[in-house]
């Protein structure tokens, strides 16, 4: 299973109110479980199998909390658009097509910016605020989280 799919499944059941996920593909079997809640966090827990053996012993991953937040820039300046949603980022509308904004360009409020894919729907992200583009902190085709800063807007 893709590990993008895989993360985009352990974060879907990590918000929701879903305590068990089970998906079976050609690639493999993927149970996800959340734990009761103890105390303030609820820690997940996520195993995973081959197919092909089904007698080989489940691999279990870290829980979401152990995992390390990657390093947040040091607060650009001006106006952050965030990912709505978990999903695959994507700059332009196609492969090979022109970007939908580049930095220094001057965007619209309501303006589409990028597309985010989320379970292969394609959802078009629009600009919140008028202004022009000074960063853009994503790669195309990089995984995004909910709420990942994506753009910079002055």
């Amino acid at each position: 299973m893709d590990l993008r799919k895989l993360k985009t499944l352990i974060d879907l059941v990590s918000e929701s109110n879903v305590s068990e996920l089970e998906i079976t593909e050609a690639e493999g079997k993927v149970r996800i479980v959340k734990s009761a809640p103890v105390g303030m966090a609820a820690p997940v827990t996520y195993a995973m199998a081959p197919v092909a053996a089904p007698a080989a012993p489940l691999v279990a991953a870290a829980p979401a909390e152990a995992v390390p937040a990657a390093a947040a820039p040091a607060g650009p300046v001006g106006h952050t658009v965030k990912s709505p949603m978990v999903g695959t980022f994507y700059r332009a509308s196609s492969p090979g097509a022109k970007p939908f904004v580049e930095v220094g360009d001057s965007i619209k409020e309501g303006e589409t910016i990028c597309i985010v894919e989320a379970m292969k729907i394609l959802n078009e992200i629009e600009a919140d605020k008028s202004g022009t583009v000074t960063q853009i902190l994503v790669e195309n085709g990089q995984a995004v989280e909910y709420g990942q800063p994506l753009y910079v807007i002055e």
